[in-house]
């Protein structure tokens, strides 16, 4: 196994675009014999020659005009990632909001690459309720938020557009009972839609647990105490849509919005280009499911 050196790829490229080793040697501040001697090894690792030294100056074969692409790229890609772990522009912290329904499954993931790209740049992840958020993010606490709402809103950009669906324990038959019995968040932003929705459709409700607490409300819905409603594909693997036929209202689409997208920045767009591509590939993969 043959390995290039970085240093002496620079060595080449300087003297490609120098035109010589001497004007080389200057400009990376190493002796002419250094350079020369960088040079041939290069030149005997390869087996090829890479400079026409036949006539007053140095030019360079076709083979080191073939090896000049490649080096520049070499050369460019190393400085870039020593510049990223280095830099203090890319050191620092971005705190990101997110409704609880909604970190799973996309937030993970888009962390962890953002993670990979930034890895001194710290992603402090808020997880709470739309109405909660949107107070955070005004106030300046929130750099930049998620959020699940009836429309898209002035400001806001919208990543993904999501039905609303009932949801219970896999196999489970609570949705049968009358009264239903509802499992809801104390801050949810579907509360009052839900209620409307079974009170227009005239089915009677009772809410079993209403709790601020989302591990409170999973655990109930997955003993099959109650049903609730979440965006389709932000339930945990052990709940279910629940396929009640039309015994139960439709209730309608949310979107997901996004706030605080449009500042500049490097790392808060790498961040926005993570969020909007994950969204994205999970609403192209429901509907080619619904499909």
């Amino acid at each position: 196994m043959r390995n290039l050196d970085v240093t002496t790829l620079r060595s080449f490229v300087a003297v490609a675009d120098y035109g010589g080793v001497t004007r080389a040697a200057g400009f990376l501040h190493l002796t002419q014999s250094a350079v020369s001697m960088q040079l041939k090894r290069l030149e005997e690792l390869l087996g090829v020659d890479l400079l026409d030294r036949s006539g007053r100056g140095i030019a360079l074969t076709a083979s080191g005009e073939q090896l000049l692409t490649y080096a520049r790229r070499m050369v460019a890609l190393n400085d870039e990632v020593i510049g990223r772990l280095t830099d203090q522009a890319y050191e620092g912290e971005v705190v990101l909001g997110v409704p609880h329904d909604i970190v799973y499954p996309a937030i993970p993931r888009v962390l962890q690459q953002f993670n990979a790209a930034f890895p001194r740049f710290k992603v402090q992840l808020v997880s709470s309720n739309t109405r909660a958020l949107k107070e955070q993010f005004a106030r300046g606490e929130c750099d930049l938020i998620l959020t699940t709402e009836p429309e898209r809103m002035p400001g806001s950009e919208c990543l993904a557009v999501k039905n609303l669906v009932w949801v219970g324990a896999i196999g489970g038959s609570s949705w049968r009972k009358k009264p239903l019995d509802l499992v809801v968040g104390s801050h949810c932003i579907f509360r009052g839609l839900v209620l409307r929705a079974l009170d227009n459709a005239g089915v009677e409700w009772n809410i079993a647990v209403d709790s601020e607490s989302d591990r409170t409300l999973e655990a109930t819905v997955s003993a099959d105490l109650g049903v609730q409603a979440l965006l389709e594909g932000t339930q945990p693997p052990h709940l279910e849509v629940v396929d009640h036929g039309g015994t139960l209202p439709t209730l309608p689409q949310h979107y997901i919005n996004f706030y605080g997208g449009d500042t500049g920045g490097e790392v808060r767009e790498t961040l926005g280009r993570l969020l909007r591509q994950a969204f994205d590939e999970s609403h192209r993969a429901r509907l080619k499911v619904a499909g």
